[in-house]
Protein backbone atom coordinates (compact mmCIF):
# COMPACT_ATOMS: atom_id res chain seq x y z
CA UNK A 1 0.00 0.00 0.00
CA UNK A 2 2.97 2.36 0.42
CA UNK A 3 3.20 3.07 -3.32
CA UNK A 4 -0.50 3.91 -3.52
CA UNK A 5 0.09 6.44 -0.76
CA UNK A 6 3.18 7.85 -2.53
CA UNK A 7 1.22 8.31 -5.76
CA UNK A 8 -2.13 9.19 -4.15
CA UNK A 9 -2.23 12.57 -5.93
CA UNK A 10 -1.75 10.85 -9.30
CA UNK A 11 -4.41 8.18 -8.59
CA UNK A 12 -6.84 10.86 -7.36
CA UNK A 13 -6.20 12.93 -10.51
CA UNK A 14 -6.93 9.90 -12.70
CA UNK A 15 -10.17 9.25 -10.81
CA UNK A 16 -11.23 12.91 -10.91
CA UNK A 17 -10.50 13.14 -14.65
CA UNK A 18 -12.68 10.11 -15.31
CA UNK A 19 -9.98 7.86 -16.80
CA UNK A 20 -11.81 4.93 -18.39
CA UNK A 21 -11.14 1.34 -17.34
CA UNK A 22 -8.90 2.67 -14.55
CA UNK A 23 -6.92 -0.10 -12.89
CA UNK A 24 -4.48 0.47 -10.03
CA UNK A 25 -2.50 -2.48 -8.69
CA UNK A 26 0.70 -3.06 -6.81
CA UNK A 27 2.91 -6.02 -7.70
CA UNK A 28 6.51 -6.85 -6.83
CA UNK A 29 7.30 -3.34 -5.59
CA UNK A 30 5.82 -1.61 -8.64
CA UNK A 31 2.55 0.31 -8.90
CA UNK A 32 0.68 -0.15 -12.19
CA UNK A 33 -1.86 2.44 -13.33
CA UNK A 34 -3.75 1.55 -16.51
CA UNK A 35 -6.65 3.17 -18.35
CA UNK A 36 -7.81 5.24 -21.31
CA UNK A 37 -8.49 8.95 -21.68
CA UNK A 38 -8.01 11.90 -24.04
CA UNK A 39 -4.62 13.39 -24.86
CA UNK A 40 -5.01 16.42 -22.60
CA UNK A 41 -5.73 14.36 -19.48
CA UNK A 42 -2.95 11.92 -20.36
CA UNK A 43 -0.44 14.79 -20.48
CA UNK A 44 -1.75 16.20 -17.18
CA UNK A 45 -1.23 12.81 -15.53
CA UNK A 46 2.34 12.57 -16.89
CA UNK A 47 3.01 16.09 -15.61
CA UNK A 48 1.74 15.08 -12.14
CA UNK A 49 3.89 11.94 -12.21
CA UNK A 50 6.97 13.97 -13.16
CA UNK A 51 6.35 16.40 -10.29
CA UNK A 52 5.98 13.54 -7.77
CA UNK A 53 9.03 11.66 -9.05
CA UNK A 54 11.37 14.08 -10.88
CA UNK A 55 13.17 12.43 -13.80
CA UNK A 56 11.14 9.27 -13.04
CA UNK A 57 14.11 8.11 -10.97
CA UNK A 58 12.28 5.75 -8.58
CA UNK A 59 11.30 3.19 -11.20
CA UNK A 60 8.41 2.08 -9.00
CA UNK A 61 5.50 3.14 -11.24
CA UNK A 62 4.32 1.94 -14.63
CA UNK A 63 1.66 4.24 -16.06
CA UNK A 64 -0.07 2.85 -19.12
CA UNK A 65 -2.68 5.47 -19.94
CA UNK A 66 -3.74 5.21 -23.57
CA UNK A 67 -5.56 7.83 -25.61
CA UNK A 68 -6.60 5.92 -28.69
CA UNK A 69 -10.25 6.85 -29.13
CA UNK A 70 -11.05 9.10 -32.05
CA UNK A 71 -7.53 9.28 -33.46
CA UNK A 72 -7.58 9.10 -37.26
CA UNK A 73 -4.89 8.63 -39.89
CA UNK A 74 -3.09 11.90 -40.56
CA UNK A 75 -3.50 13.03 -36.93
CA UNK A 76 -0.61 14.82 -35.24
CA UNK A 77 0.79 13.01 -32.20
CA UNK A 78 3.16 14.27 -29.52
CA UNK A 79 5.88 11.93 -28.29
CA UNK A 80 5.37 11.59 -24.51
CA UNK A 81 8.24 9.38 -23.43
CA UNK A 82 9.50 9.76 -19.86
CA UNK A 83 12.83 11.31 -20.82
CA UNK A 84 14.36 9.45 -23.77
CA UNK A 85 13.72 9.23 -27.49
CA UNK A 86 10.94 7.00 -28.85
CA UNK A 87 12.20 4.10 -30.94
CA UNK A 88 10.58 3.71 -34.35
CA UNK A 89 10.75 0.10 -35.48
CA UNK A 90 10.53 -1.96 -38.64
CA UNK A 91 7.63 -4.01 -37.21
CA UNK A 92 5.16 -4.00 -34.29
CA UNK A 93 7.42 -5.53 -31.67
CA UNK A 94 10.30 -4.53 -29.43
CA UNK A 95 12.18 -7.39 -31.13
CA UNK A 96 11.99 -5.60 -34.48
CA UNK A 97 14.88 -3.50 -35.75
CA UNK A 98 14.98 0.20 -34.81
CA UNK A 99 14.72 2.25 -38.02
CA UNK A 100 14.52 5.70 -36.46
CA UNK A 101 13.89 7.75 -33.33
CA UNK A 102 11.58 10.58 -32.34
CA UNK A 103 12.62 12.99 -29.58
CA UNK A 104 10.54 13.59 -26.45
CA UNK A 105 7.80 16.16 -27.27
CA UNK A 106 8.46 15.83 -31.03
CA UNK A 107 5.33 15.85 -33.19
CA UNK A 108 4.83 12.89 -35.55
CA UNK A 109 2.02 11.99 -37.96
CA UNK A 110 -0.16 8.89 -37.65
CA UNK A 111 0.07 6.83 -40.85
CA UNK A 112 -1.99 3.82 -39.72
CA UNK A 113 -2.99 1.80 -36.66
CA UNK A 114 -1.62 -1.74 -36.51
CA UNK A 115 -3.50 -2.38 -33.25
CA UNK A 116 -4.12 -0.62 -29.92
CA UNK A 117 -0.43 -1.00 -28.95
CA UNK A 118 1.45 -0.23 -32.18
CA UNK A 119 0.87 2.54 -34.71
CA UNK A 120 2.78 3.40 -37.86
CA UNK A 121 4.05 6.98 -37.60
CA UNK A 122 6.11 9.34 -39.73
CA UNK A 123 8.51 11.95 -38.37
CA UNK A 124 9.07 15.41 -39.85
CA UNK A 125 12.36 14.02 -41.23
CA UNK A 126 10.44 11.34 -43.14
CA UNK A 127 11.37 8.38 -40.93
CA UNK A 128 8.45 5.95 -40.87
CA UNK A 129 7.81 2.86 -38.79
CA UNK A 130 6.05 1.36 -35.81
CA UNK A 131 5.87 3.17 -32.47
CA UNK A 132 4.43 2.01 -29.16
CA UNK A 133 1.16 3.91 -28.58
CA UNK A 134 1.78 4.30 -24.84
CA UNK A 135 4.23 7.08 -25.72
CA UNK A 136 2.02 8.92 -28.26
CA UNK A 137 -0.53 11.55 -27.29
CA UNK A 138 -2.94 13.07 -29.81
CA UNK A 139 -2.66 16.85 -30.13
CA UNK A 140 -5.89 18.77 -29.73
Amino acid sequence: MALQEKYKELIDAANTAGVGNLSVREQDGVLYIDGTTNGTVKQQLWDTYERLDPNYASGDLVMNINSVAGVVEGAQLKVTTNSSNLNIRKGPSTNDEIVGKAARHEVVTLVSKENDQWWVVKTADGEQGYAYTQYLTPIG
